[in-house]
């Protein structure tokens, strides 16, 4: 996979959306700073930060990263056509330690639900700042352990375990063990 360079999308985004950074991150509620570190390749985003940031501005990650994809009225979907939300994300990196893999089945915009296979490396987590978004979501852990954290309640979750959450309240994923975790899970209206 050739490298993609977040910041510069980004920016091209912004611009495009007629937005200073300031005006970003106000529409977005992350700091000002973050944009601009961003956007210069200065840092890396996490896919909660980068999910909050595109929100302020009304798109998807399938939208940031995979622009191109034409509607489909698919009704089956293979591993290859599943929509790969996060790879581009973590394409300078050689380590897969903290990565975490998000791919989406079909266009989740046009059906109002989004499927997702999730898989998360040792070591990966979601971000320090919880997600927080107006949707509910639930899942079902496939293999490994995931740690969950819902407002103040914290599990930690085993193959075959499962949840179920009002995502306006805060909540985080984290890999804290020493293999990867893989989840399916659903959300609606879509969120990432």
């Amino acid at each position: 996979m050739e490298d993609f360079n977040v910041g510069e999308r980004l920016r091209d985004l912004r611009r495009t959306a007629g937005l200073s950074q300031r005006q970003l991150a106000d529409a977005s509620g992350v700091p000002h700073g973050q944009i601009s570190m961003i956007e210069t390749n200065r840092s890396s985003p996490s896919v909660a930060s980068l999910r909050k940031i595109l929100g302020g501005m009304g798109l998807t990650m399938s939208e940031f990263f995979e622009p191109d994809i034409p509607a489909s009225q698919a009704v089956f979907f293979r591993p290859q056509d599943m929509r790969d939300l996060t790879a581009r994300l973590y394409s300078t990196l050689d380590d897969a330690r903290g990565r975490i893999t998000l791919k989406q089945v079909g266009d989740a915009r046009a059906h109002n639900l989004q499927i997702l296979h999730e898989r998360y490396e040792p070591g990966a987590d979601t971000g320090e700042q919880m997600l927080e978004h107006a949707s509910h979501e639930g899942g079902v852990v496939i293999a490994g352990e995931i740690e969950l954290t819902v407002g103040e309640d914290i599990a930690v979750l085993k193959a075959g375990d499962s949840y179920l959450f009002d995502s306006t309240l805060p909540h985080r994923f984290r890999n804290l063990g020493d293999r990867e975790a893989v989840v399916v899970s659903a959300c609606t209206p879509p969120y990432l």
